[in-house]
């Protein structure tokens, strides 16, 4: 058996042996031209004939046979997927229902407490993650075990709440037309509020890649990267308190995604956690509820493992 976590531009994948995630191999996306080809390079890789069941996560709708990745050129149909790589069976789930699978699997030291708050037990869970796009998804406990709550919350209007706010809205909304959720928290979301606030501040646009933004940030050598920084963790906490606000999520919100783990002392001293609860008469509804950073890589295949287990367990 393989699991797979494919996002916009990392595709990891790992053999299931004994029930434990084996392998773990990561390429990038665009070094194939399919996912077929990559699937069929990590055969090579780790040296099996064939698989017999697979699991991929994915970033994009998976409803319909036919799959079309958001943020990258690759599609397929399950059903010719399977045939190609003779599988028994294929499970195709979207990469933030895999991460939800995972959450209550993850141990303490797979994560990083912001702020104050206790997680209730088995209360409803809110997952999200900045990467090349933004993921949204919500878990909740049924009588039968967690369930997922699939939809695409990444791409939700965004409602700016301070000036700052409103310089990046202004600056998307002239570019795009729309702005939503996905425009500011995702790696191309920092580019556009790096780049907002310097020509906000009629200067020149010296970086277009969020990991230049990003180092420099860390780094303290730029100060309108430290800014642009600090303010998509402001606009963070600020989407993760309505998340929160959205299914009560007492049982905690979690962050994921490529970008936010790199981010872990912006967290602790910005405003990311005030924001969060920046809620108005409403701010004792969230006060109480745990925000985390999900501080594990393969959280993703994690949780295709999980739900690859729990559906092969089922059929047989």
């Amino acid at each position: 058996m393989f699991v797979a976590d494919v996002g916009g531009t990392n595709i990891r994948l790992a053999l299931v042996q004994d029930g434990e995630l084996q392998q773990i191999t990561k390429y990038l996306c665009k070094q194939f031209d399919t996912i077929t080809g990559a699937i069929n390079q990590f055969a090579i890789d780790v040296n099996v004939d064939s698989f017999e069941h697979g699991c991929i996560a994915i970033a994009c709708p998976v409803n319909n046979d036919a799959v079309k990745m958001t943020n990258h050129t690759w599609t397929f149909s399950k059903l010719e997927l399977q045939n190609q790589l003779s599988l028994n069976s294929l499970l195709v789930i979207n990469d933030f229902s895999a991460v939800a699978f995972s959450l209550p699997n993850l141990k303490m030291e797979q994560v990083i407490q912001i702020g104050p708050g206790e997680a209730v037990e088995k209360g409803n869970i809110v997952v999200f993650g900045p990467g090349t796009g933004l993921g949204v998804e919500h878990l909740t406990w049924t009588d039968s075990g967690w369930q997922t709550l699939d939809g695409e919350g990444g791409h939700v209007d965004f409602a700016p709440n301070d000036e700052q706010d409103i310089i990046v809205w202004r600056y998307i909304k002239s570019k795009l037309g729309r702005v939503a959720a996905e425009e500011l928290l995702s790696g191309r979301g920092l580019v556009n509020i790096y780049t907002a606030l310097v020509m906000h501040a009629g200067g020149n646009v010296e970086y277009t890649d969020p990991a230049d933004i990003t180092q420099h940030a860390l780094a303290s050598t730029n100060l309108t990267c430290v800014k642009a920084v600090q303010q998509f963790c402001r606009i963070m906490g600020s989407f993760a308190g309505n998340l929160a606000l959205n299914l009560c999520t007492t049982g905690g919100v979690f962050i994921g995604g490529g970008i936010a783990p790199r981010l872990v002392n912006f967290f602790a001293n910005n405003e990311f956690r005030q924001k969060f609860e920046d809620k108005g008469n409403l701010a004792r509804y969230v006060k109480n509820i745990p925000t985390y950073l999900i501080n594990e890589p393969n959280h993703g295949l994690l949780g295709a493992l999980a739900y690859l287990l729990q559906q092969t367990k089922e059929k047989h």
